[in-house]
């Protein structure tokens, strides 16, 4: 408790809505949010704040919430809120050891043992190369060749000498409700024990290597504001992330599978809401550990009539219902190769920020890599396989879906096409044709003074820094090309890009999420916001860089957009999470 006593000290400390700036503000030509009319937002893969950002450097004379703000307890000799605790009988037992399965990371090789960790509980005995957070390309440069080839699953990752180049990690877990039991009520402190990689989620990045932040920190790099305070909308993963940056709001399954069978998604946890067991975790009680399953659905709710199979319910105050919190495939082509009729989610009629925008005349559109291959537009700019009849792409995976040969690439991410689930955006709709579009029409109107009102930025899954399959270097590099793109175009000076993360991708934050951040005006519900995750708001016209501390979800996106073109909310969360609007009077 001492250690969530820490947390919450120094969360205190970057939470209060200061800023830090550069030059004088004094002067003329301020900005504000009705001199931008191109809104950009760029959405990454799977990386908490202290992952990737945790090292980014002072801003003017700011220091983030980041690393080293750490540092201090660390220096004086106190346990620090980092300080993980295994699942023991008490509950209070932290490691003094991080057990490792990522190939590259494991001990007595490839890494040498420096600690062992005799202390009784699940785990134990440790031996380990690590005793608590680390530095990832330290041990996995960015050259290693440790990628898995395109479309190839690589459960413990890839072992150096044996992949491509790239120095990818494995992948982490990233579930709905594995998540709320790894943030243990703002404490922080379960990441290690809730998670199938174990000791990797306390990894981070030497934040000052990436090519975004060498970008940024060049001489004429537009100004930027860093969000030290910004959390996922939703617990869990990309899938609901993706649908709280459109409509916030968790998508329901209409009339799903109730006989308890292969085809019943619904969930079973147990009494600490976990729906699984971990190399570190497992329930305590052996006839509740024999059922769980972590599927798309939440858990059936007490009293629920339809439990023909009589599964046990979610325990009180755990969601539950006919909710799709995991990732569920589209029922709209594209969608996982393979997947069940009974598995996809009817189609959702819902309002999204799409809707209303298209309400308003407000030109928009998602912009996806990828996408062409993946429906078959042979006359798109980002066709890549040729003409005559095949898939020429050496990275396709062909399917042939009413008729027309689609050339999915292999990494092609199926459950990241938000508004593929909504019936407005179906196929064959003129909807469809004008607002899903590829990334290569992005890049093409950004560099010709072309960009919509609104443009969301989907990268494909090679170029998105997703662990598992992506490299984080070149889904960087990527990153950069986007945002150079738009600055260097015709409408950068009206134009604010917003890059940020769909969600943690099950790496660990010291900053306890609403409503256990010390900032108690954010509004937080059953379904999050979940752990910190970096953001960045970028425009050629701002006149300063800067840190802004205000508390915001993925929502708050939302909130931006709703306030610039004059629209209305779509759910009590939107409605009631600050704008991002305050980098726009940072920097200015």
């Amino acid at each position: 408790m001492k250690s969530f006593k820490i947390a919450l000290g120094l969360a205190a400390l970057a939470t209060a809505p200061v800023c830090a700036q550069e030059g004088d503000h004094r002067s003329g030509g301020h900005a504000s949010l009705g001199d931008f009319d191109k809104i950009v937002v760029i959405y990454q893969e799977n990386h908490s704040f202290d992952n990737l950002y945790g090292l980014w450097d002072a801003v003017g004379e700011r220091e983030i919430n980041g690393l080293r703000a750490l540092e201090r307890f660390e220096h004086a000799g106190q346990p620090g809120p980092w300080v993980q605790i295994r699942s023991s009988a008490d509950g209070s037992k932290p490691y003094l050891c991080l057990p490792q399965n990522d190939v590259n990371l494991t001990s007595p090789a490839p890494l040498a043992t420096i600690c062992t960790d005799d202390t009784s509980g699940a785990g134990s005995p440790i031996n380990g190369a690590f005793f608590d957070r680390f530095q990832i390309d330290e041990h996995i440069a960015s050259a290693d060749t440790t990628c898995p080839a395109p479309g190839v699953f690589a459960p413990s990752g890839v072992a150096k000498g044996q992949g491509l180049a790239g120095g990818c990690t494995r992948d982490i877990v990233h579930r709905f409700y594995s998540e709320q039991y790894q943030i243990n009520g703002g404490q922080q402190n379960r990441y290690v024990t809730g998670s199938d990689a174990m000791g990797l989620v306390m990894g981070y990045y030497d934040t000052r290597k990436l090519p975004l932040y060498k970008y940024l920190h060049q001489p004429g790099a537009p100004k930027y504001v860093i969000e030290d305070n910004f959390f996922q909308a939703a617990f869990g993963g990309s899938f609901l992330n993706h649908q709280w940056l459109i409509a916030a709001k968790t998508p329901v399954f209409a009339n799903p599978v109730t006989d308890g069978s292969g085809n019943d998604l619904h969930s079973i946890v147990d009494a600490n809401g976990m729906p699984t067991k971990t190399p570190l975790y497992s329930s305590t009680n052996a006839a509740t550990a024999a059922t769980l399953r972590d599927r798309s659905l939440t858990a059936y709710c007490a009293g629920d009539a339809r439990n023909a199979a009589n599964l046990p319910p979610a325990p009180a105050g755990v969601a539950c219902g006919d909710y799709a919190v995991n990732t569920t495939q589209a029922w709209a082509w594209p969608y996982a190769p393979g997947t069940a009729d009974a598995k996809r989610l009817p189609p959702l009629a819902n309002p999204t920020i799409g809707d209303l925008l298209s309400a308003k005349n407000i030109d928009w559109a998602w912009y996806s890599g990828g996408w062409d291959n993946a429906e078959g537009n042979t006359s798109g700019k980002g066709w890549t396989n040729g003409v005559g009849g095949a898939c020429f792409d050496p990275n396709a995976n062909p399917q042939t879906v009413g008729g027309v040969l689609r050339c999915p690439d292999k990494n092609f991410q199926y459950h990241h096409q938000a508004f593929n689930y909504f019936a407005a955006y179906a196929p064959g709709t003129d909807a469809r044709k004008a607002h899903l579009l590829d990334e290569a029409e992005f890049i093409d109107a950004a560099k010709n003074g072309k960009l919509k009102a609104v443009s969301f930025v989907k990268p494909l899954g090679a170029d998105n820094e997703h662990p598992g399959y992506a490299s984080e270097a070149a889904g960087s590099n990527h990153l950069v090309e986007l945002v150079d793109a738009i600055v260097k175009g015709p409408d950068a000076q009206k134009t604010l890009i917003i890059v940020t993360y769909d969600e943690f991708g099950g790496a660990w934050d010291h900053v306890p999420p609403p409503p256990h951040n010390v900032d108690k005006s954010a509004p937080s519900d059953q379904w999050g916001p979940g752990t910190r995750i970096p953001a960045l708001i970028i425009s050629a016209r701002f006149r300063r860089s800067g840190v802004d501390s205000h508390a915001h979800d993925t929502t708050s996106v939302l909130k931006l957009i709703e306030e610039r073109f004059g629209l209305p909310s779509l759910s009590s969360r939107d409605a009631a999470v600050r704008s991002l609007s305050t980098a726009v009077t940072i920097a200015r």
